[in-house]
């Protein structure tokens, strides 16, 4: 599929920015999938006013494509189901991504896959390439392009990622069926790097850019690049977010982004940055920083469990866990910014989603 055959209301919402969460793996006490939970996952996603859900992504768990545990497809399908449901209900457009990682032959049999259950775009991993040139790399995403659309990542090192340049980022912005990137460094210099390529790339207009800085969301979204290129000033933003950290508490994720993207901070700076501290301290505690993020996943199940939404934090590592001290953290954010969750919204809808 090309970019051109996408829906045309899927392209706007895109450019238009909204809040995409990476959804979680629902797993029972013995570590098999739970099916109603997952479910009830996506559904909360939906209601709560996101506009798409990146599937089999690292919150995923990566684990789910390795044979003895199979659930890749399975977690795709049930995605694909409560995708279509939504929409037959509610007419609304939403973004269907499938994450897609490995070298060149496992990145196309996913893709392919992705493609078969109606995904929009693969959210690209390029973990895999560590240590590879440029020009390797770029040949792998358009392998990939050729079969659907892509939307490009730059992970931070800390959790698997590597270092990917302003030239690696305007030639991969070049290729015609890239549709935005996930700008996720965890870092200001690298940040500024993905969108001078973009800008110098001369398919700005054509690529939206969505912050995965879960360290400076609130920043993110508030800032405009004024990048000079061949004697113009280019003007980009950030203009939505797809992110671990809206995993959870996301109907207030979803306030939060209608509120910048009506202006309402545009006359109250102070009060934007003030907020920007308390959801980077709240990001702090449920990826674990501390522990140079070991407990990020956990982390994430551990407030959807508060909520009902999952039974436990299992995931499918046994020794994944977790961190200590961790709990107390996610305990401390919880009582310090009580209006950044949306435990209310949650409990008024938990047994509706879990039927």
């Amino acid at each position: 599929m090309k970019r051109e055959e996408l829906p045309k209301d899927i392209i706007e919402t895109l450019h238009k920015g909204v809040v995409i969460p990476a959804l979680p793996l629902a797993l029972n006490r013995k570590r098999k999938l739970d099916e109603r939970r997952q479910r009830a996952l996506m559904r909360y996603y939906l209601d709560a006013g996101s506009g798409g859900v990146a599937v089999a992504v690292h919150t995923t768990q990566f684990a789910i494509r390795q044979p003895e545990i199979g659930l890749f497809e399975p977690v795709l399908e049930i995605a694909k189901e409560e995708f279509d449901r939504f929409s037959l209900k509610k007419n609304k457009p939403l973004i269907r991504i499938a994450g897609v990682i490995g070298k060149t032959g496992q990145a196309v049999s996913e893709v392919q896959l992705a493609e078969k259950c109606g995904f929009h775009a693969a959210l690209l991993s390029l973990a895999a390439f560590k240590g590879e040139p440029n020009h390797t790399i770029l040949e792998h995403c358009r392998a990939v392009a050729e079969i659907l659309p892509v939307i490009g990542f730059y992970l931070q090192p800390a959790v698997g990622g590597r270092m990917l340049d302003a030239d690696f980022w305007r030639e991969f912005a070049q290729i015609e069926n890239v549709i935005a990137i996930k700008i996720a460094p965890f870092n200001r210099y690298q940040t500024l790097e993905v969108v001078r390529g973009v800008i110098e790339s001369g398919r700005a207009d054509q690529i939206a850019l969505y912050t995965g800085n879960d360290d400076n969301i609130v920043v993110d979204l508030l800032t405009e690049y004024q990048i000079p290129f061949k004697q113009e000033t280019h003007r980009k933003r950030i203009v939505g977010g797809l992110l671990g950290h809206w995993a959870v508490w996301n109907r207030s994720a979803v306030e939060l982004l209608e509120k910048i993207h009506a202006g309402e901070f545009d006359k109250n700076i102070k009060q934007a940055l003030i907020l920007a501290n308390k959801v980077t301290d709240a990001n702090a505690a449920f990826f674990d920083a501390a522990n140079n993020f070991a407990g990020c996943i956990a982390g994430l199940h551990e407030v959807l469990r508060r909520q009902g939404l999952l039974e436990g934090i299992w995931t499918l590592d046994e020794k994944e866990g977790l961190s200590p001290g961790q709990m107390k953290e996610i305990d401390r954010v919880y009582e310090a910014y009580p209006e950044l969750n949306d435990d209310v919204f949650v409990a008024e809808n938990r047994d509706r989603w879990l039927s």
